[in-house]
């Protein structure tokens, strides 16, 4: 059997375009072989006391599911073995950009996934300089997480 790394799964989820690489990123780990997903760190699956906030809106003013929510997710980066960024080029998150330099101050690899279509479009430069590596979607299925790589992005900065 092939060794799983864990990652912690750094997307946003508030828009049409963020849902629609949410589904294809997971879609793609969930064939890649050298990702435990079962033990991966997925933020919307792991909200305080089960309430996802994209079906309880009002929970953003309540400060207990907020703090919790948030040290449940810095405990998420913490214990996963690589963070896995899905960036949206022209919807950026500040949310994840948060998520991409606090797993690089713990030390993790930090991998960027961009929808295809997207690819080469201009990214934040804190982003870019955090990623250790930036793969197009379709790549995301064979990426080898047991043995990551740097690479530079083929698009510019902003």
């Amino acid at each position: 059997m092939t060794k799983q790394k864990t990652v912690y799964f750094g997307a946003g989820w508030f828009t049409e375009t963020q849902n629609k690489a949410y589904k294809d990123a997971m879609k793609a780990l969930e064939q890649n072989p050298t990702i435990d997903l079962e033990n991966s760190y997925v933020p919307l699956q792991n909200q305080y006391k089960g309430i996802r906030v994209d079906e309880h809106p009002e929970y953003l003013h309540d400060k207990e599911w907020a703090q919790a929510t948030y040290s449940g997710d810095l405990i998420g980066i913490k214990t996963s073995d690589i963070m896995l960024g899905v960036y949206v080029p022209k919807e950026e998150d500040v949310g994840l950009g948060m998520e991409l330099g606090y797993a690089m101050s713990q030390g993790k690899f930090v991998l960027l996934v961009v929808p295809d279509e997207q690819f080469g479009q201009p990214i934040n430069l804190m982003s870019w300089g955090v990623a250790d590596s930036v793969i197009k979607m379709s790549d995301l299925k064979d990426f080898n997480f047991n043995q990551p790589k740097f690479s530079f992005y083929e698009g510019a900065v902003y």
